[in-house]
């Protein structure tokens, strides 16, 4: 074991999870912004362009769906 006791074993995983998270939160926000610039830039689309979001959330549901592991 290190000098830092038992739980310096897992600093490094948990820093390496820290890191990933801060990854996937900046590169969410990166997108966020551009969707942002994007609407300045252009204005929102007509509502003829939109997709309605009851098929938004089908859709998602549907992709839960497949995720979900089937139980016996």
């Amino acid at each position: 074991m290190g000098s830092g006791g038992a739980g310096s074993d897992r600093a490094p995983a948990a820093a390496d999870a820290v890191r990933a998270y801060a990854a996937r939160t900046r590169a969410a926000a990166d997108q966020f912004a551009g969707v942002l610039e994007e609407i300045a830039t252009h204005g929102l689309p007509s509502v003829d362009e939109c997709t309605l979001w009851e098929e938004l959330r089908e859709q998602h549901l549907a992709r839960l769906a497949r995720q979900r592991p089937i139980v016996a």
